[in-house]
């Protein structure tokens, strides 16, 4: 696997820059995962631990009659059995946005039962077996109501329309009944679910009123809010310690019902208390993404050029909550045409609510579009690639602005020479090696730039070290070395002499890890952080009378090495440890935000950090900003027997500056395995008789493991962009993924001449 190297020199050799930035190094963190020295939320085991363990309820609609504890109650080790008639009053909090809650109570167990799986009951005993021993002992009678299982079903009906997803320009019904060639088709997702490697869970703990978690997250700050809302403390005594996370990808971001149930049992029983959600939990304690249906109407010249699109989209939604998956929101981009009319609707059935997947919106979004592109391509006998092009959207055609950057053309360029896609003979069936049919399809992908102030602190210590605290977090994706590099860059010393605190809410705030904008909104305030520490030191180092550089009479230094000189050379090049000892300093400490001058009250930062209020979308300001990537894919169907494997992937990426290749490079591959697995694998089966997930764990829940994957190349063709954020960098983490399902589907399209519009594509799909 190869990647070219972005690397984009920082400053010059006025400022001392180490151009760390842009090096390909190894995680700093990777050593102490190897050597198991990296402490996991679950692995925390305060004195006198107590362990609980939920019962979920096994109907998916009705009411909770009776809940008969006695034998839970009297079983060995048992401490507490929870249930919703001896449970804690809970408030409710505000939502991710900060919208006041409802004047209701919040309930994590459930007397109304809206899905299978559904809280009802937790026990918390001395060990983790009489728990689970307990648990089994409980028995919980219902007054079951039918269930509405899926989308499918005929009561669901239409769904409610959701006015905000509306995207409307000139009269796409019109043009799309006058166009030449006319395309209409549906496209499908199932239910998928995030399933990270390292389960959901949590160890709290009370001190009086304090109260401290270890828990997974991808949103320290805003999780906090929430356990204080609904605990009813102040905000600032709720520590949450969260140093590594293994794996989210946007599930470990807002707090659940499975964390207010450990919380309530440790307070009610006076200690410690973890909680582990069992991988069969997993897939109701939190939602996955929905399944999705989306019909595109494509009206177009008679060479393939876009005249109108129609799109109509739908997704599950839980029957008491609202989860929107946006379905237009890669149809109303990627292509130019002059009319378009795109629609969503949310259809509630007995599920759990759905929640964030991997680019939510995007990637079923992408998987309707780009199957559509390539079905009018086929119509109109034009090739896959050059169809793209020739619709290719010179500005933002939904928000009428130009595009911050956009790559896209030198993604299909540089992509479509290294996989050698002009080789492609375009007839369906028309490449062939004994009895494997081979395919080769190609799509595009986005993801769009989303923007929060972050917050970081920088110290120089008397060593001659820096330490760079914040309370984001590392998933895997990087994150202390990233960081690590922008200190080092900014400070001229080596990467290696700079020590990365993450995951804690006592350390300086930080916003969601979603939406793909921690490296950018975090290297910018740690790039901010340590330029104001370097400027202090250098002050230090020309005014204090104890400087060595006191008499050089320079009006500035450079550090560089970690060694602080004057720029022509003419004075000493002095150890900034050596400095420090000689001005007596301990440390120089300095505190940064990238928060917008008018926005610094505490509200206004209380609101930043806690709830994604203050998010700016791609489009707030004079460009519309976003990521972008085109994947080719080659795939191999046994003629005989249907099966698909993916043999060859290559992909251009835009991510605009890239502040670590090597992670960078990881983080584009890891998408698009996801996106082999969505493509060919993963599928949340329901048992329509009871509404109820069957395939809830790993052995039949498939994901795409080594075996599946090929051999895959990323090419970076970004440039850094400014107007993105404060280095230049793009969005990585959730772009891979976009576009990859389509290419597949396209691929396979061109391997056996049978079109396959519902994921995942399995082999009786394809008999």
């Amino acid at each position: 696997m190869t990647g070219t190297d972005t690397k984009t020199k920082h400053g010059d050799a006025s400022d001392g820059s180490s151009n760390s930035l842009g090096a390909r190094l190894s995680r700093f963190d990777g050593p102490d995962k190897i050597r198991g020295a990296a402490r996991y939320a679950l692995e925390n085991h305060p004195a006198n631990l107590a362990h609980a363990v939920i019962v979920q309820s096994t109907i998916a609609a009705g009411t909770v009659r009776a809940i008969d504890v006695a034998a839970a109650q009297v079983a060995p080790g048992v401490l507490l059995v929870l249930t919703p008639d001896n449970a804690l009053h809970l408030d409710s909090a505000s939502n991710w946005l900060g919208a006041p809650p409802p004047d209701a109570p919040y309930l994590p167990l459930a007397r109304t039962v809206t899905f299978n799986g559904q809280h009802v009951a937790a026990v918390v005993a001395e060990t983790l077996e009489q728990a689970i021993e307990a648990a089994s002992l409980i028995r919980i009678t219902y007054d079951a109501t039918d269930a509405i299982p899926d989308f499918d079903d005929p009561r669901a009906g239409e769904g409610q329309p959701m006015d905000p997803m509306k995207i409307d320009w000139g009269d796409a019904e019109t043009a799309f009944a006058a166009a030449p060639v006319r395309i209409e088709e549906t496209y499908r997702t199932p239910r998928e679910y995030n399933v990270p490697l390292e389960p959901h869970g949590l160890v709290a703990q009370w001190d009086g009123d304090a109260l401290t978690i270890w828990e997974p997250s991808q949103w320290i700050d805003g999780m906090a809010r929430t356990y204080a809302e609904w605990f009813a403390i102040p905000f600032d005594k709720v520590r949450i310690v969260s140093p590594y996370v293994g794996g989210g990808f946007g599930s470990k971001a807002l707090a659940c019902a499975h964390g207010a149930i450990a919380i309530m049992a440790a307070k009610m029983v006076g200690r410690p208390v973890k909680l582990a959600v069992t991988r069969p939990q997993s897939f109701t304690a939190f939602g996955g993404r929905p399944a999705t249906r989306q019909t595109i109407a494509l009206g177009a010249t008679r060479e393939g050029k876009l005249l109108s699109i129609v799109h109509r989209g739908d997704n599950e939604t839980s029957v008491d909550g609202f989860a929107v998956e946006p379905l237009g929101a890669v149809t109303a981009l990627m292509y130019a045409t002059a009319n378009l009319s795109s629609r969503q609707n949310i259809v509630p059935v007995n599920t759990v609510l759905p929640g964030p997947l991997r680019a939510p919106g995007e990637n079923p979004s992408a998987f309707g579009i780009e199957s559509a592109i390539d079905e009018l391509a086929y119509a109109v006998g034009a090739d896959p690639l050059a169809i793209r092009l020739l619709n290719y959207a010179e500005e933002d055609p939904h928000a009428r602005k130009p595009w911050s950057t956009r790559q896209l053309r030198e993604a299909f360029a540089v992509g479509a020479e290294r996989f050698g896609w002009s080789r492609r003979t375009p007839a369906p069936r028309s490449m062939r090696e004994g009895n494997q049919l081979i395919g080769w399809g190609v799509a595009a992908g986005t993801y769009p730039v989303r923007r929060t102030a972050g917050e970081a602190l920088v110290r120089i210590l008397a060593d001659g070290t820096v330490e760079v605290a914040s309370s984001s977090i590392d998933m895997g994706t990087g994150t202390y070395t990233i960081l690590a590099q922008t200190a080092a860059d900014a400070l001229g010393v080596a990467p290696d002499r700079v020590r990365v605190k993450l995951g804690d809410s006592s350390l300086p705030r930080a916003p969601v890890a979603g939406g793909s904008q921690l490296a950018n909104l975090m290297t910018g305030a740690v790039h901010k952080a340590a330029l104001a520490a370097r400027d202090e030191l250098i002050g230090l180092a020309i005014n204090h009378p104890s400087s060595p550089f006191r008499d050089v009479q320079a009006n500035t230094l450079v550090i560089a090495d970690g060694r602080i000189a004057a720029p022509r050379g003419n004075g000493p090049a002095v150890p900034i440890a050596e400095l420090m000892r000689k001005i007596g300093r301990e440390q120089i400490e300095v505190l940064r935000d990238t928060l917008p001058e008018a926005s610094r009250s505490d509200e206004d930062r209380y609101k930043n950090f806690t709830t994604v209020a203050t998010m700016r979308s791609p489009t707030d300001g004079d460009y519309s900003l976003h990521s972008w990537c085109a994947h080719f894919v080659e795939v191999r169907v046994d003629a005989d027997f249907g099966t698909v494997r993916v043999s060859r992937v290559v992909s251009g990426i835009d991510s605009g500056r890239v502040y670590n290749p090597k992670l960078a490079e990881s983080q584009w591959q890891g998408g698009i395995i996801m996106g082999i697995g969505q493509a060919l694998l993963e599928e949340g089966i329901v048992d329509r008789r009871h509404a109820r997930v069957v395939n809830n764990n790993l052995a039949d829940y498939l994901i795409a493991t080594n075996a599946d994957i090929p051999d895959i190349e990323v090419i970076s063709v970004g440039i850094p962009d400014p107007h993105a954020s404060a280095l230049g960098g793009k969005a990585v983490g959730e772009l891979g993924i976009v576009g990859v399902a389509p290419a597949i589907a396209n691929a396979v399209y061109h391997a056996t001449g049978r079109r396959i519009r519902e994921l995942p594509i399995t082999l009786d799909k394809l008999m």
